[in-house]
């Protein structure tokens, strides 16, 4: 998933990365995080952190790169357990499977 937190702004810190749910589905849980839906009531973002409580982006990756909600050059960084996979799969570049940034 691409994960972008907003924290009061429209771009913020991105990263690709593998997200698990929970059985109910209405938690998204990464690296220590869980997020639940803003349910349509988000301003510029659609998930919030129930620990922190900032906002935050979350989509499925997209295939041509742009996942960031309002575009933008930002480095988005990819996790290492997800990295060849997203090469591979989503963006269909696997000679790109050494880079760590989309």
């Amino acid at each position: 998933m691409y994960i972008e937190c907003k924290a009061g702004n429209l771009t913020g810190e991105a990263r690709i990365g593998r997200v698990t749910h929970s059985k109910t589905g209405r938690t998204l849980y990464y690296r220590g995080q869980r997020f639940q839906s803003l349910k349509g009531k988000g301003f510029k973002s659609n998930y919030y952190d129930l620990d922190s409580g900032e906002d935050y982006w979350i989509s499925g990756p997209k295939r041509g790169g742009g996942d960031a909600l309002y575009g933008g050059n930002i480095p988005v960084e990819i996790d290492e357990d997800v990295r060849e996979e997203y090469w591979r799969d989503i963006r269909r570049s696997p000679d790109r499977s050494h880079e760590s940034m989309a």
